[in-house]
């Protein structure tokens, strides 16, 4: 039985191609393995607080040092990590907002990004990840095709593949749902593509 942590990032709760595709996931992944468990953290109705200055002081600060203010701030980090590490599989479904993430997911990924519990750094080896074993599908709808000539102007699979290796999780694949806003007949056709890009997943 395999535990999966499914985060979803679209301010859009009813209309989110993102949502509605991670749905057709869970449903497949669910068919094809029936014993296996789903934990959803929904970033936007239980929207995640950004990090304050007491809550950067206590991820610097030596557990045995920390203060009662410094535990309170961290305290939700440290349910997050823990949420995270529990899981074998991570499902991530989000859309792309001028370019990049939402400002949900950065919040959620600022709580979980820690050094000394999700990575370690050392001067002989720089930065290694600390939450390892782990697959990650990451979900992703756009308006446009970042493909081709726009291509530089996706900043949100670069980045999130270069946090989540941060952190130890560099077995990922995309299921990227383009040009959602474009000709109908091109989404049709994108759509039609991620589709077939879940079954092969979820029947493997």
């Amino acid at each position: 039985m395999a535990k999966v942590l499914r985060i979803d990032a679209s301010s859009r709760l009813q209309e989110s191609h993102s949502r509605q595709m991670a749905d057709v996931f869970q449903e497949k992944w669910l068919k094809a393995n029936p014993k296996d468990e789903f934990t959803v953290r929904d970033l936007v109705k239980e929207p995640i607080p950004h990090i304050e200055n007491m809550t950067i002081a206590g991820f610097y600060t030596p557990e045995d040092k920390l203060d009662d203010p410094m535990k309170k701030a961290t305290a939700l980090s440290d349910r997050l990590i823990k949420e995270l590490v529990s899981a074998d599989v991570i499902l991530l479904s989000t859309p792309m907002y001028n370019f990049s993430v939402p400002s949900a997911l950065k919040a959620y990924i600022d709580q979980i990004v820690r050094i000394g519990q999700t990575f370690g750094f050392e001067e002989s080896k720089g930065f290694f990840g600390l939450v390892e074993g782990k697959k990650a599908y990451i979900v992703t709808a756009c308006g446009a095709v970042y493909k081709g000539p726009y291509e530089a102007y996706n900043f949100l699979a670069p980045y999130l593949t270069a946090v989540l290796g941060l952190i130890g999780i560099s077995d990922i694949d995309y299921i990227d749902l383009e040009g959602t806003s474009l000709d109908p007949a091109a989404f049709e056709a994108s759509k039609k593509v991620a589709m077939e890009k879940i079954d092969k997943i979820t029947s493997s």
